[in-house]
């Protein structure tokens, strides 16, 4: 079951700016722009329409892939400008999300409210949402963010639901593609996998709305109202895809955490032989991704990540 379109989707912007007077000062050679070059400068012209006089608060961009998220001011307001380049996909993911999952979450503040986007440019921009990050805080191992954690996730999660034939073998083919991407892993690890991959029958499952990276760092807590952030990796899979970060971070080394989480979700939906499988893909993803990007640290984790999965087996 779906619902219907959100009223607020016309706020999308029109495809067609041709009509419209580029403003390009400060894109001289040599000259940083307001927002130091993270923008192309059609997407700052498209920020420069939707925001009149907008000024740049902070960069909170990662640095490690092309993402641009900006912290910016228009009057006595903030807002958030999250870009990226035409190859990269989460911005789309992104804005799919605020079109249609995260309004549940946004009508009691626990998500962003979307304001503007333009998919052909790759770009969006949200209300800013109060709050401190959880991760590397006293609250990213405290019990009651967990179990906001667990209701916010379960409402996000019940809102549509439907069986997909081809989700499995797909996200087990692209686990294989990883494999045969340059990584470190260990050889005789990497044919494991392999071997279990190829064994595996994928059948066909339940999928819901996901985050796709629900974990402290894309939780903000402001007072004790827990906050979530970054639906980049937005899109329909099994619920407890959803569970597989926490579960070899956090729930890892604290399971108070977990019993915590699952109270306020309201049941474990694991199912021991979808979970090993799943949590397989998911390491050997990690390792993967890590190493093309140079997250060495993110990269060991996948290591052990993948240590831990095929020991299940």
């Amino acid at each position: 079951m779906t619902g219907t379109a959100p009223s607020w989707r016309r706020f999308d912007a029109p495809k067609n700016y041709g009509r419209l007077r580029r403003r390009l000062t400060g894109y001289s050679a040599g000259m940083e722009s307001w927002h130091r070059n993270r923008l192309s400068p059609r997407q700052a012209e498209l920020v420069e329409i939707w925001l009149p006089g907008v000024r740049l608060l902070k960069d909170h961009s990662w640095n490690l892939v092309d993402t641009a998220v900006l912290e910016v001011g228009h009057g006595q307001r903030r807002y958030v400008v999250k870009a990226a380049g035409p190859s990269n996909h989460h911005i789309g993911r992104e804005i799919e999300a605020h079109l249609s999952s995260t309004v549940v979450l946004a009508r009691q503040n626990h998500a962003a409210k979307l304001v503007r986007s333009d998919r052909s440019m790759n770009i969006l921009v949200t209300e800013y949402l109060e709050g401190s990050l959880v991760e590397g805080t006293e609250a990213e191992f405290e019990s009651d963010t967990y179990l906001q954690a667990g209701h916010l996730l379960r409402v996000f999660h019940d809102q549509a639901r439907r069986i997909d034939p081809h989700y499995e073998a797909a996200a087990t083919a692209k686990a294989l593609a990883w494999l045969d991407t340059p990584h470190r892993m260990e050889e005789s690890a990497a044919e494991e996998a392999r071997a279990v991959f190829g064994t595996y029958r994928p059948e066909p499952v339940m999928v819901v709305p996901t985050h796709g990276d629900w974990q402290p760092r894309n939780w903000l807590m402001d007072g004790t109202e827990l906050r979530i952030i970054d639906f980049g990796r937005y899109g329909y899979r099994p619920a407890t895809s959803d569970f597989c970060r926490l579960a070899v971070q956090q729930w890892r080394t604290a399971p108070q955490l977990e019993s915590a989480f699952f109270e306020g979700y309201g049941s474990d939906r694991r199912d021991s032989k979808l979970w090993n499988v799943m949590l397989l893909r998911e390491a050997v993803a990690t390792a993967a991704w890590a190493y093309h990007v140079g997250d060495e640290e993110f990269e060991e984790q996948g290591h052990r990540m993948l240590r831990d999965a095929l020991a299940n087996f």
